[in-house]
């Protein structure tokens, strides 16, 4: 009896696998007081805001129940008077895989560039007052967030045996039993992040330009200018997973008695359990270059001289040509990851023998024989996850793993396993 069991559960509906954004920017800001009559006010309060904001988010609920049984054998022959008396069963096989593939952001976005900006309080008349206040802010933010709890539960057992033969008089009697093997394959792979912000996509450093000129004699001139650049990537992942596998192979559990005549002979199979579970979850990267400086041109010049230099009370207040600027330009990156890795694969077993070959009577120098196949258990686990990366894109070096483990990750497969590319 073979039994195969695949299952495979791909949350493609949670999965936002490519988003690209490309934010609106400021083409480019120009204000200019220029041209006013002597003894006017002229004032520009200008702001500009531009926000990109990314929220990305997933959850995942698997619960993975097999029951898988494969049996052969139960078979009886008794009371059989001459001739061969033989059973003979075939191999009990279950192989069952469980793949889980959960949970992947991806997200392209241009920064929020605020394009250049020059303010420009040129050539207005003596005695004028002329002033710009000027607020520019771009925020672009990358909220990334994975969930995933699975519950993979395994119970496997394959069988082959519990034949029986008695009472039977002339010939041999021979109780042969196939193979009992069981392979159980389990595999998560779960919750990936990926950003890239900025960097080729967007303009990185603009420029501004701030320039107070030309103004007649005893006039008042003011900028204020406050620009802000702020870049934010938030990633975070947590996993849940529960791998309880419980296989079982036996084979033997056959009984020859009583039998007269012949040799009596009992031969099983070899009883295996193979199990693997490989657990690769909670994986971030992010690659942010949205600039960190400003070009920046500052300017006071070729302004009229002050009035009334000899009178103490027109020094008192004179004419001012001031620029004061707050120019900010943050990036942060945030990164988290939990994981919760529950592998229970202490129920393996491998059983041959428990046979019985009693009271049987054969020819002289006959011996009756039993003989048994190998029982072995194979299991291996390997679980890879909580990784955190800023900056390019590429394999990573990974840790040396116990010897008894073997495994190999292939990160270029992994991405475009999820449908993501370096």
């Amino acid at each position: 009896m073979n039994i195969n069991k695949k299952l495979g559960t791909a949350i493609a509906t949670g999965a936002l696998l490519l988003n690209t954004f490309t934010p609106l920017a400021f083409a480019g800001t120009t204000i200019e007081i220029s041209g006013n009559g002597a003894g006017s006010d002229n004032w520009a309060n200008v702001s500009q805001n531009t926000t990109t904001a990314v929220n990305q988010s997933n959850n995942a609920n698997v619960t993975n129940n097999v029951t898988s049984n494969a049996k052969t054998g139960g078979n009886d022959a008794n009371f059989n008077t001459g001739g061969q008396v033989g059973i003979r069963t075939g191999n009990a096989t279950v192989n069952t895989t469980v793949s889980n593939v959960l949970n992947s952001n991806s997200a392209e976005v241009d920064c929020c560039a605020t394009g250049n900006t020059t303010v420009n309080i040129t050539g207005n008349g003596a005695n004028s007052n002329n002033g710009v206040q000027l607020n520019q802010g771009t925020t672009t933010a990358v909220n990334q967030g994975n969930n995933a709890n699975v519950y993979n539960n395994v119970d496997e057992d394959a069988k082959t045996g519990g034949n029986d033969a008695y009472s039977n008089t002339g010939g041999d009697v021979t109780i042969m039993t196939g193979n009992a093997k069981v392979d159980a394959n389990v595999s998560t792979t779960a919750n990936v992040n990926a950003a890239h912000v900025g960097s080729s996509l967007g303009e990185n450093n603009p420029s501004a330009a701030f320039v107070i000129s030309g103004n007649g004699a005893g006039s008042d001139n003011y900028i204020t200018a406050a620009l802000a650049k702020l870049t934010a990537v938030n990633q975070t992942n947590n996993a849940y997973v529960n791998n309880d596998v419980d296989a079982n192979a036996k084979t033997g559990g056959n009984d020859a008695g009583f039998n007269t005549g012949g040799d009596t002979a009992i031969v099983t199979g070899n009883a295996t359990v193979n199990a693997d579970v490989d657990n690769s979850v909670n994986f971030n990267f992010a690659d942010v270059d949205c600039g960190c400086t400003w070009d920046v041109l500052a300017k006071i010049a070729g302004n009229g001289a002050e009035a009334g230099e000899d009178d103490w009370w027109d020094w008192w207040n004179t004419p001012d040509n001031i620029i004061t600027l707050s120019l900010y330009s943050v990036q942060a990156v945030g990164q988290g990851n939990g994981a919760n890795l529950n592998n229970d694969l202490t129920d393996l077993d491998a059983k041959t023998g428990y046979n019985d070959a009693e009271s049987n009577t054969s020819e002289v120098d006959g011996d009756p024989a039993i003989m048994t196949g190998n029982a072995t258990v194979n299991s291996g686990v390997s679980n890879s996850g909580n990784v955190n990366t800023v900056g390019d894109f590429g394999p990573f070096d990974w840790p040396d793993f116990p010897s008894n483990v073997e495994f190999s990750f292939n990160f270029a497969a992994m991405m475009a396993f999820f449908g993501m590319s370096l």
